[in-house]
């Protein structure tokens, strides 16, 4: 059994990264007012949700930043680009099965922009979830054929 993802696909999942990392602010005030909640808790508290935004952010980037210029590394079939692969398609599983699980009890303003913003996210979501658990399987399987 082999799995072949083309570099093109890898590559559209780092951009995609990468701009889901720079358009995190945005969502946060525009889409969740997220400071005006933030500003609701303790100052600890603010700054301990402050300091795990940044962390979604950084890790965000740095997946897609990964993608983008190790794209044959993350194929090759090696225990690190088992172990990357792995990372980054459990974190976007994660993320879409929060997303599936938790997300739907929020409310999300009903403007036109806001919706086709929210498909479009969810989209990218499971882009990244499909690719990067593929890339995963990929690598497993190479590294079982060598043992």
């Amino acid at each position: 059994m082999s799995i072949n993802i083309p570099n093109w696909l890898i590559i559209l999942g780092g951009c995609g990264q990468i701009f889901t990392a720079l358009i995190y602010p945005y969502i946060r005030h525009q889409v969740f007012d997220w400071y005006t909640d933030v500003k609701k808790l303790k100052p600890l508290n603010q700054e301990i949700v402050k300091t795990y935004g940044r962390y979604i952010q950084g890790l965000n980037f740095s997946f897609g930043l990964m993608a983008l210029l190790l794209t044959e590394d993350l194929k090759n079939q090696t225990p690190l680009a088992l172990a990357i692969t792995g990372l980054i398609g459990g974190y976007w599983v994660g993320k879409v099965a929060t997303q599936i699980a938790y997300y739907p009890m929020y409310e999300i303003p009903q403007k036109p922009l806001f919706k086709v913003e929210s498909y479009f996210m969810n989209t990218l979501f499971v882009l990244f979830a499909t690719v990067f658990t593929a890339l995963f399987i990929h690598n497993l399987v190479g590294i079982l054929k060598t043992m």
